[in-house]
């Protein structure tokens, strides 16, 4: 399997002979929208969502199970409606360029750094996906499994930038497809039916098996958090999951304004209806007739109900589609991450801040060791760090909390400037950092009330501090219109 993710990739960069900064990058601009889709829907339909989505419903609730996926969806289509046709209109290279139009290139340096951050951690997390479902199903060593795959997928991304990494997105999200829906057959009959897995289901969690509604009046729904909480973590992703530089790569690879939003809400489409088969699988594993030891694992480590199922709920070949499903969908979000990071580090900072002077195959060489430089960056932590998860969900919240106003208004608002900008960024980042993160081991030393969705808060501040200062502070700190300050075709 990793020997034909190599060859699509392999072909996919006779695409890019020039190996032009644009064709590594954004493809050239040239990507059909149909590839652009299917990629999008790879990049988000990753491991953590297909682990995720089935470890929520089998250890919690069917709302907890479907928030991701649905979350993500939403996310995709209000950045097709919003997003999308301005940043492809205006011919930007990265999710950093409005913010250096707007508000400069050293302050736009500063927030490239949680959105460099959020990629990396998101990919040493994907790694460490990987390697325990390998160590599942194969009783595969974890660092041999997160070292191979990283050489082979680092491997055609540096090939091929853009151009490889979406076609053997396709060829992996296929994968993912022919997995999911030859297991899931097996894996309902294994615990008596869809029929008898929702009736046992319903009994013993007849509150958490309702899909929706998420504004009901239970306090302790879906395993003791709290409606608002649930909000909380839903604006979160809904509006966290759109300053992503993987996605707007996909945005601005497409070849017109239309094709771009166009793209993105069909992919979000793809997204929601991608978490059927795992939330399915999450309720059939609550009614399977586990052995002890098992079901002391699954205690232990409920995200490794989808790869147990896998491994001694379906016959072996199947259960190998299955474990192509999970490696597919990971390595296709490796891939776009490790680039998204590479393009920001050579374009936002390399080629616009230290070395303005390069030349196209200067460049082109810059981008590929950024993506050799995060591939190996990405290893290291997934075998080192073990508290990479809470990393990366920590950055999500800062993207989500930093540069989601900051996006909004560098795109829409005329009259946003540079201290405007500082402004937001400073006073969100204390009351997020004010909440604590259990995770990391940070303590909380703002005293919200129980359940105070702070993450939200901390943005809602930003939305409203950045247009404010920034008209309070005109006439000392110049509004600048939004404009390409560059463009990698040049």
């Amino acid at each position: 399997m990793y020997a034909a993710f190599m060859a699509v990739g392999w072909i996919a960069s006779r695409k890019v002979r020039d190996g032009t900064p644009s064709d590594l990058i954004v493809a050239g601009r040239s990507m059909p929208l149909w590839i652009a889709a299917l990629t999008m829907t790879a990049t988000w339909v990753d491991g953590g969502y297909l682990l995720g989505t089935t470890e929520g419903a089998y250890k919690s609730s069917i709302q907890l199970g479907i928030q991701g996926g649905l979350c993500f969806g939403i996310s995709l289509i209000l950045g097709g409606v919003l997003f999308a046709g301005v940043m492809r209109r205006h011919k930007f290279t990265t999710l950093i360029d409005p913010f250096e139009a707007r508000f400069g290139k050293r302050w736009a340096a500063v927030l490239f750094l949680p959105a460099l951050a959020g990629e990396l951690f998101w990919s040493a997390e994907l790694l460490v996906a990987i390697g325990s479902t390998f160590g599942v199903l194969l009783g595969m060593n974890l660092t041999s499994a997160i070292f191979l795959s990283a050489v082979v997928t680092t491997a055609y991304t540096v090939l091929g930038g853009m151009w490889s990494v979406a076609y053997t997105d396709i060829f992996q999200l296929g994968l993912v497809a022919l997995g999911l829906a030859a297991a899931l057959p097996f894996v309902l009959a294994g615990a008596g039916g869809l029929h008898h897995s929702w009736l046992t289901y319903l009994a013993a969690r007849p509150e958490g098996a309702g899909v929706f509604p998420p504004w009901s009046h239970h306090s302790d729904l879906w395993g003791g958090a709290s409606v608002m909480g649930w909000w909380d973590v839903s604006l979160m992703l809904i509006f966290g999951g759109i300053p992503w530089n993987c996605y707007f790569q996909r945005v601005l690879s497409c070849r017109s304004p239309r094709a771009a939003q166009g793209q993105s809400m069909l992919s979000g489409v793809l997204t929601i209806a991608f978490t059927v088969p795992p939330l399915l699988m999450g309720v059939a594993a609550f009614a399977m007739p586990w052995s002890p030891e098992n079901v002391a694992r699954l205690h232990a480590t409920p995200a490794e109900a989808m790869p147990l199922l896998f491994a001694t709920a379906v016959p072996p070949a199947i259960g190998l589609l299955g474990l192509a499903a999970i490696i597919g969908a990971v390595t296709s979000s490796f891939s776009s991450s490790i680039l998204s990071a590479g393009s920001m580090l050579s374009w936002n900072c390399l080629k616009r801040l230290v070395w303005p002077a390069q030349t196209p195959t200067q460049m082109a060489r810059v981008i590929r060791g950024s993506i050799l430089l995060f591939g190996a960056v990405a290893t290291v932590l997934a075998l080192k760090v073990q508290s990479v998860q809470a990393l990366w969900f920590f950055t999500s919240d800062l993207v989500f909390v930093l540069l989601f106003p900051q996006l909004l208004f560098a795109l829409f608002d005329p009259k946003a400037n540079r201290t405007g900008s500082i402004a937001a960024f400073a006073v969100s980042l204390v009351l997020r950092i004010g909440g604590g993160e259990p995770l990391l081991g940070l303590p909380a030393f703002i005293a919200y009330p129980p359940n105070w969705p702070f993450r939200t808060v901390a943005a809602v501040v930003g939305l409203a501090l950045l247009p404010l200062v920034s008209r309070a502070t005109a006439r000392l700190d110049a509004p600048r219109a939004l404009h390409n300050p560059a463009t990698v075709e040049a």
